[in-house]
């Protein structure tokens, strides 16, 4: 199926769009490289999007940070990957447009300067001044909550605090996988998503985001991985997010060109189910 003339106008207007959800969505801007920890280059994802027929493809390297170096592009890897793009923009003009973006994690001090678009996203909670990841492994998660007297609902509470603040921490043109915090919790494992303190903390910062007007993602990266059967954000926060008339973006959070896309058709049918606002960059 291809996207009608109106669809592809509204692509390249710099401004956040309305797109109508029974059209599919061959964009995706929630995309990692080689340059930080994805496993393929830029161009060898960009053939792939040009095979899929995709009409817009983002790349998201994930900013540098001090304290965590292993998933992130270098200080020297970020002006190598800034260049890479933009010169493959100019290679591919005409078969695919290409975005240079950023994923920029909360406690990241880069600049996000010179970025076509920002995703901003939590991935740390600082405990005892250590950065410890929320999704690196359900070991590091365990551990984490142990630090927080083996009380899950008080990370909870600490990690959605900063969710709460990322559009203004970061300049965010995109919220990432707003409950990154789920990625390990499938069937409740660590903690109860019906909790009243879970919930309270995350519709405090369903509240503060959905007053930006930034669209948050629907991110199927969990599900390529292995870790979920369903996307970020859970289907109740993509209910609450519907009725209060904030919008929605598509990211597959892909690591490998193989997972461009990853199961847009099943997150298009969530979106006419609980009749979301789909938007575009």
């Amino acid at each position: 199926m291809t996207k009608s003339d109106d669809i592809r106008r509204a692509n390249h207007q710099e401004s956040l769009n309305t797109l109508t959800p029974s059209i599919m969505i061959l964009e995706d801007f929630h995309v990692h490289t080689n340059f930080c920890d994805g496993s393929d280059s830029p161009e060898d994802i960009i053939q792939e999007a040009i095979k899929r027929g995709m009409t817009r493809l983002g790349f998201s390297g994930h900013s540098f940070t001090a304290f965590d170096t292993e998933p992130c592009m270098s200080l020297d890897g970020t002006q190598r990957y800034m260049k890479k793009i933009h010169s493959l923009k100019e290679k591919y003009a005409g078969q695919i447009e290409i975005l240079c973006g950023t994923e920029q994690d909360y406690y990241s001090e880069m600049t996000t300067a010179g970025y076509d678009y920002v995703i901003g996203s939590v991935h740390y909670v600082r405990v005892d001044g250590e950065y410890i990841s929320v999704d690196h492994t359900p070991e590091i998660f365990a551990d984490l909550i142990h630090r927080f007297n083996d009380d899950p609902y008080k990370v909870a509470e600490e990690y959605f605090s900063l969710v709460a603040d990322i559009v203004n921490k970061t300049n965010a043109n995109i919220i990432g996988h707003f409950d990154l915090i789920t990625k390990f919790n499938e069937g409740n494992k660590f903690f109860d998503e019906d909790n009243p303190r879970y919930i309270s903390a995350c519709k405090y910062a369903l509240d503060s985001l959905l007053k930006t007007g930034k669209p948050f993602e629907i991110n199927t990266g969990a599900i390529s991985r292995g870790w979920r059967k369903t996307p970020y954000p859970s289907a109740k926060v993509l209910s609450y997010i519907s009725s209060h008339n904030g919008s929605v973006i598509l990211s597959s959070d892909s690591h490998s060109k193989d997972t461009l896309m990853f199961q847009f058709a099943e997150c298009e049918e969530l979106v006419r189910k609980f009749g979301l606002r789909v938007v575009t960059l």
